[in-house]
């Protein structure tokens, strides 16, 4: 897979950086914050097993970020 360089103002890398775990590079966390839904994803209603998936994902989402 390639890279590509993009700007971003300073404030938006310091809030990816807020959010970034010790772990991760910049792109994961990125690609974390965003996900892969949009709100139509969600148009159509989900199942059980989707809803429960999502409730862990956020889980996950929300866990203290460590310095």
């Amino acid at each position: 897979m390639g890279t590509k360089s993009v700007r971003i103002d300073e404030s938006l890398y310091e809030r990816i950086a807020a959010h970034k775990r010790d772990d991760e590079t910049f792109s994961e966390a990125i690609e974390r914050l965003i996900g892969g839904y949009s709100l139509l994803d969600f148009a159509g209603g989900y199942t059980q097993a989707e809803a429960e998936r999502h409730r862990e994902l956020l889980k996950k989402s929300r866990r203290p970020v460590s310095r």
